[in-house]
């Protein structure tokens, strides 16, 4: 295995474990925190999420570009660029819609769950998954 395709693994993987790590631990928790209101939760939200999405655009340009050096085939670079694709997806077309429904309940309004909260945790699973196919893949070489 070469150092690019090891970097490749561990960057798929340290992705995958900090989203599995933040989304579905961490989110869900801090709301059941004593004195935690929704309005300091989603600020916390707004903060940790903005922070993980920055380090997932990393781990994702650090895992295709080691498998670019790594000179994989189209096919594993296709599996290993969903994930990104997801990301950019969320990013782009789903967490402007959550954060218009944050400023809006920081600011005091109240109303139901936006759609697109749902929309981005079903993209969180995907990605998920996508990862760890990608991960089974990059390992199958070892």
């Amino acid at each position: 295995m070469s150092t690019a395709h090891a970097i490749a693994i561990a960057a798929t993987f340290v992705w995958l474990g900090m989203v599995a790590a933040i989304s579905f631990i961490e989110a869900p928790l801090k709301f059941r925190a004593p004195g935690v209101t929704s309005r300091i939760g989603l600020g916390i939200g707004r903060l940790v999420f903005r922070a993980l999405n920055a380090v997932e655009a990393v781990l994702a340009a650090v895992m295709f570009l080691a498998l670019l050096i790594d000179h994989e085939e189209g096919s594993k670079l296709a599996v290993a660029s969903l994930a990104a694709v997801v990301l950019v997806i969320q990013l782009v077309a789903v967490r402007p819609a959550l954060t218009r429904r944050s400023d809006a309940v920081l600011s005091g309004a109240t109303g139901q769950r936006s759609q697109a909260h749902l929309v981005y945790i079903a993209l969180e699973v995907a990605k998920v998954v996508l990862l760890v196919i990608t991960g089974v893949v990059l390992l199958g070489e070892v």
